[in-house]
């Protein structure tokens, strides 16, 4: 008898989903159960693993070696089931079925939003989103644990099939009580002097600034790594310095007159939002529906959340 003829696809369930957040408390709201109930779970499937499969390290939790190894392969058995899953209910069509999709961070401000519009009239269909560091979706991709992919560009290296969906525009924003608010249009070089908070290396909004600034072969004074977009935003109010973002991710700002876009030559950079599959996946019918409806509808719904320049 092997360990898995004694495990549960309710346990691997419950454990894949504490092995991504690595918290049960959310965990147990994502599969909708008591957190006691995650905990006895899991102490079960130690017990027939034979081994630890979470440790505490401080405040936080962490897989351990045999926790890694079971998750990878969960996730496996998960996908297979849920792909078997999709394959038997193609008969009804793009109205049901399961849609399973990852976004980069950035991204995260407007894909609930498309997928509210394209659920409209689609009661069967279950929706499962995820927003994870453009690493981590590029590893999903790899993996082929996911439907659809949205980011703003296509990883290198992997065969995907890419499809640009809308443009994607990054400027440079300040506190509306910055000294370079009121100009009606400067060049890049004249904010030389100025400290600018930066999200972390490998993220695409870093990587559109580095080329941005390579282009013009400008250097800022200081570069302040700051990380997610939302520190990045409390930042640059708390008049911390300059940021460079997605127009995508400050709309509500704007419309307060808590950020504003400095009048930057060349600015705003314009980039895309990309759909992106692995090429040899066969999509189920609700994700090609998704798919057609973001080429067909997604760059209307984002020009909605850019409300002023």
């Amino acid at each position: 008898m092997t360990i898995f003829d004694r495990v549960t696809l309710r346990q691997l369930r419950i454990f894949d989903a504490a092995a991504r957040h690595l918290h049960f408390a959310r965990a147990a709201a994502e599969i909708h159960v008591t957190q006691p109930a995650i905990s006895i779970q899991l102490k079960q499937l130690e017990h027939i693993v034979g081994a630890p499969l979470f440790e505490q390290m401080g405040r936080r939790k962490h897989l351990t070696r045999a926790g890694t190894e079971l998750a990878r392969h969960a996730r496996i058995v998960l996908t297979q089931l849920r792909q078997a899953d999709e394959a038997l209910r193609r008969l009804h069509g793009p109205a049901a079925g399961n849609l399973d999709i990852v976004s980069t961070t950035t991204a995260e401000y407007f894909v609930p939003r498309l997928l509210a519009a394209f659920r409209k009239g689609r009661p069967g269909l279950s929706v499962r989103l995820t927003v994870k560091n453009r690493d981590a979706v590029i590893r999903d991709l790899a993996d082929n644990t996911v439907d659809l992919a949205v980011m703003g560009r296509p990883p290198p290296g992997l065969d995907t099939t890419a499809v640009a969906f809308a443009g994607h525009p990054l400027s440079i924003v300040a506190a509306p009580d910055h000294r370079l608010a009121g100009r009606r249009r400067m060049r890049l070089e004249e904010l030389a002097e100025e400290s600018f908070l930066v999200r972390e290396y490998g993220s695409g909004t870093r990587d559109a600034m580095e080329r941005a600034f390579a282009m013009k072969r400008f250097q800022a004074a200081e570069m302040i790594e700051i990380g997610p977009n939302e520190a990045i935003k409390q930042a640059v109010m708390a008049g911390m310095g300059l940021g460079f973002l997605s127009l995508h991710t400050i709309g509500s700002e704007l419309a307060a007159s808590r950020l504003v876009v400095l009048a930057v030559a060349g600015m705003p950079v314009m980039r895309q939002w990309y759909a992106i599959h692995r090429k040899t996946k066969q999509l189920s019918p609700a994700a090609a529906a998704f798919k057609t409806f973001l080429l067909q509808h997604g760059a209307q719904q984002l020009n909605t959340s850019i409300t002023r320049l």
